[in-house]
């Protein structure tokens, strides 16, 4: 029998994508906020894990009332709240870990043990201190590396989402505008990310192993160069992939 195309027999990958429950850690933050947002419309229980459980819960609250205000309909998924380990436990097998990079290998020793038998979707960039405009990469050579030599290759990292602006997932009446890569070493785990990803109605591509996030992670200080700049007319661009 031969081996399946990663664009063949999407549909059933799609599907389970999108009747499981996800974890966004870092989720009280915007760019986390922005992805519950926008997982929460397309029907994915969402549950934003914070140090604080009772933070978790009201930011929850908050962003089920901006649903309502903005869609004029309680026709969505509600997002929960809960402190970190236990957002990891109530995630079916998706992990988002949206934290500063400052607080990115704390965090991932803290929820370390709940990642058994999940998947971990990085999308931390480890932009420069007091310049956005500039990466440090770690040792392991991107952020990506970083979390799958912390968590060990038993644990599938996923690289994804470090080039789409917390404004842009947060502006729901717009949709998104850019493409997302999605690298690691895991082909089983990388097929499930871009099967939840494209559940956001954007194109998601897979761009390679994890030594090739130190190029996709570095794209985002670029890009918000070009964001902050006068020089361009636009704000909040991203990538995007064009066919010849």
């Amino acid at each position: 029998m031969s081996e399946q195309t990663p664009e063949q027999n999407q549909e059933p990958i799609q599907e389970q994508a999108q009747e499981q429950t996800i974890a966004i850690i870092g989720g009280t933050g915007p760019q986390g906020q922005g992805l519950a947002l926008r997982f929460a419309l397309a029907g994915v229980k969402v549950v934003i894990g914070s140090r604080g459980a009772e933070r978790a819960a009201d930011i929850a609250d908050e962003l089920n009332q901006r649903l309502v205000n903005e869609t004029n309909s309680e026709q969505f998924t509600k997002i929960s709240g809960k402190d970190n380990i236990s957002a990891v436990e109530a995630a079916s097998q998706l992990v988002i870990l949206a934290v500063p990079y400052s607080a990115h290998h704390a965090t991932l020793n803290d929820i370390k043990f709940g990642l058994v038998s999940k998947i971990l979707i990085d999308i931390v960039v480890p932009l420069a201190e007091g310049n956005p405009k500039a990466v440090t990469m770690p040792v392991e050579g991107s952020a990506t590396e970083a979390a799958q030599v912390l968590l060990g290759d038993e644990i599938p990292v996923v690289g994804a989402l470090h080039n789409v602006s917390a404004h842009t997932l947060n502006a729901l009446d717009k949709t998104i505008n850019c493409d997302i890569l999605v690298c690691g070493n895991d082909m089983p785990a990388k097929k499930q990310v871009i099967a939840l990803i494209k559940l956001l109605g954007v194109s998601a591509y897979n761009v390679g192993p994890a030594y090739n996030a130190r190029c996709v992670e570095a794209i985002t200080p670029m890009l918000i160069r070009l964001n902050i700049s006068k020089a361009v007319p636009f704000k909040n661009a991203g990538i995007k992939i064009w066919a010849p």
